[in-house]
């Protein structure tokens, strides 16, 4: 669904509310096509807060990566600005692409932890999380979800076994950080800043790579032109299509995931 159509889906939707059924644990939230919930382990000395969005999607449904693609709704988790604890990065598993028609967007058709961190700024206060998260879940049509999560941390009792299990798994499912055998090992923006050409270094005999390519205004490359090994490096050409004239912002970063076989690596694209 194209997001100038959300607002019409936004006015229908029921606002749903989840109270904690534990410190570090909050009760499901449910709708239509799945539910979800939010964890949190107690404050590290730092003042550091770990914590994850469960998303588990019904049969036949499919939930969003950062960036969903040409259709869907990205995920977005806000914190109450009035509790002394800041959102620092919310991190997501490796997506697959999903085509309906001629439309494509990437993310899960099965339960998904997203794992964030959260910054305590002031240690003096009672810890409240108090949390909304706003998600689509997407069948024939997309329906927006959203909850409130309100959790009492200051009431943590015992090991947070469970949650640091949950934690555990979600961030084996993430993508690599770039290393010596698997990275960008340059980029730039040509033809009048129509295209993008971009240099990879990919492990040993992997396949050729799904690369996902995400710009500050919202727009996902997915096409691959002029794929060839150069020195060993895998260049290809990714064409920026209609979102050519708003991909550059000034100041803002781009992502980039790249799945070579069973390896996925995700980083940024800096541009002067």
């Amino acid at each position: 669904m194209p997001r100038h159509a959300y607002v019409a889906f936004l006015i229908c939707s029921a606002l749903l509310w989840a109270q904690g059924a534990s410190a570090a644990m909050s009760a499901w939230a449910e709708n239509e096509g799945g539910r979800m919930r939010i964890i949190a382990l107690p404050a590290e000395p730092d003042g550091t807060v770990r914590g994850a969005l469960q998303i588990e999607p019904k049969n036949g449904w499919i939930t969003y990566w950062k960036e969903p693609g040409q259709a869907g709704i990205p995920p977005q988790i806000t914190i109450s600005p009035g509790d002394g604890i800041r959102l620092q990065k919310v991190e997501f598993p490796v997506p697959r692409q999903f085509m309906t028609g001629d439309v494509r967007d990437l993310g899960y058709d099965h339960a998904v932890t997203l794992p964030f961190t959260l910054a305590v700024e002031d240690k003096a206060k009672p810890l409240m999380l108090n949390a909304s998260a706003f998600v689509g879940l997407c069948r024939n049509i997309c329906i927006p979800f959203q909850a409130d999560f309100h959790m009492d941390m200051a009431s943590a009792k015992g090991l947070p076994f469970e949650e640091n299990l949950i934690l555990d798994e979600a961030r084996k499912s993430l993508p690599e950080q770039p290393s010596e055998d698997f990275a960008v090992a340059h980029h730039a923006l040509t033809d009048g800043k129509r295209n993008l050409r971009v240099g990879l270094r990919l492990p040993a005999d992997s396949p050729p790579p799904q690369i996902f390519v995400a710009t500050p205004a919202g727009h996902v490359l997915f096409d691959q032109t002029g794929a060839q090994m150069v020195d060993g490096t895998y260049v290809v050409t990714m064409p920026l299509g209609k979102g050519a004239d708003k991909a550059v912002v000034a100041g803002r970063n781009w992502d980039i995931l790249v799945i070579a076989g069973s390896r996925a690596m995700e980083t940024a694209l800096a541009f002067d």
